[in-house]
Order: structure tokens, then C-alpha cells, then sequence
């Protein structure tokens, strides 16, 4: 990637966060996952496993993600708040929307790091936190994504990994939609809170130690 296209990503970075923060919650994913994708050969995944403080948290480790949204996707609701997304409803699952440069980081490589940071055998669970907003789910872009996606699965399911079959759905990507921004880098913004001391600190811990030359810090 050239510094000139550098320069433009993130510009368009900082475009984003700026504009955010004076928008209402909208069915688009303002520039991170259109206008960066047509700028610069990005690609985006939309993936859910569980409550999306989590898997942003550990999607935003990886060496060669770009930006990462947290939102809501798969649901009949346009722009839906998360008090209706938890009422289990809107058939939503929480996700996070995810651009990534595919020369540093594969498709593949982000299932494989999807698939092992959560539990994919519980239906509409993910430990505490039960309803179908929080299902082990791909919404894949394009057909490439659906057949790793598929392969993937059924690959892991043969090979006996875990004692009780994958639930994780695979389903064509609709529609994303931005979730409340205090629910944005989470993580990072609430480190002390009970949930990221006790849930997402030990899935992070996890994450460094297997896939550390997967991460930024690993990569430097």
C-alpha cells in the first residue's frame, strides 16, 4: 500500500469518528465499510459471537484490521436501539462490522480466530448473556465468504473439536446498523467495568497467547 494511500485511509478514518459523533444512529456504516472498500482494496466482515463488547474487543487485536463498528444485523427492524435488540424482537444479533486489509489478514484467518474465541455450540448463548441477539453467526458478503464460511464449519464439525455439533449460522449480509456509541470500543473505554474485567479480560489473554503473531503487538 502506498503512503499516499495511506494518508487517504486515514483521513477517511478520522473523517469517520469525527462524524459520528454528530450523527444520529443510521442503516449505513457512514464511510468505514463503503467508501473506504471502494477507496482502497479493503474487505468487510460482519461476524456476531456473542455480546459484540466482546468481539470487538478481540477483532480489534488483529494485525491488518482497519476499523471495527459495533451494531446490529439480520433482524426485520430498520435502525433499531439496543433495548429493542435485547427484547429478542427484532430478530437482530448483535455483530461487529469489520474492514480489513486482506494482505495482511485473510477471511480465513478471521474465522479461524471467530471460531475459537467463542463457544459455537450453544444456541443463542454465549455463557451468561442468552437470547437469540446473541447467536454465533457469519454474515457473509459475497460467495467466497459463504463457501469458506460453510467449508469451515463442516471441517470443524467432522473433525470432532467439540463434543456437541456447531450452531453457528451462516446467512447473506442485509443490512448493518451502527449500535449507540457508547457501545463503541467498549472495551477500551471501560476497562475497569465488572463485564470487561471478568469476560472480555481472560478472552483477550486467550487471544495473545494463541494467535500472537496474529495480533498488533505480536506483529511488531
Amino acid at each position: 500500500m502506498t503512503m499516499y494511500k495511506l494518508f487517504i485511509l486515514f483521513a477517511l478514518m478520522a473523517s469517520t469518528v469525527s462524524g459520528c459523533a454528530n450523527q444520529s444512529n443510521s442503516n449505513h456504516t457512514d464511510m468505514s465499510a463503503n467508501e473506504l472498500t471502494d477507496l482502497i482494496h479493503t474487505d468487510t466482515a460482519t461476524l456476531g459471537s456473542g455480546c459484540f463488547w466482546c468481539t470487538e474487543a478481540i477483532f480489534q487485536e488483529l494485525n491488518g484490521v482497519l476499523s471495527i463498528e459495533s451494531g446490529y444485523s439480520g433482524g426485520k427492524r430498520a435502525n433499531p436501539t439496543y433495548d429493542q435488540v435485547t427484547s429478542g424482537a427484532t430478530g437482530h444479533a448483535e455483530v461487529t462490522q469489520i474492514v480489513y486489509d486482506p494482505k495482511k489478514i485473510s477471511f480465513d484467518e478471521l474465522l479461524e480466530v471467530f471460531w475459537k474465541t467463542h463457544d459455537p455450540t450453544t444456541l443463542n448463548r454465549q455463557g451468561a448473556d442468552v437470547g437469540t441477539q446473541y447467536r454465533s453467526v457469519i454474515f457473509y458478503h459475497n460467495p467466497r465468504q459463504k463457501e469458506l464460511a460453510e467449508k469451515y464449519k463442516a471441517e470443524l464439525n467432522s473433525s470432532g473439536a467439540w463434543d456437541n455439533p456447531i450452531v453457528t449460522e451462516i446467512s447473506p449480509f442485509t443490512a448493518f446498523y451502527k449500535a449507540e456509541d457508547y457501545h463503541q470500543n467498549y472495551y477500551n473505554n471501560n476497562r475497569n467495568a465488572a463485564y470487561c474485567t471478568f469476560v472480555i479480560g481472560p478472552k483477550l489473554e486467550k487471544l495473545r497467547k494463541v494467535f500472537k503473531e496474529k495480533t498488533k503487538a505480536g506483529s511488531r
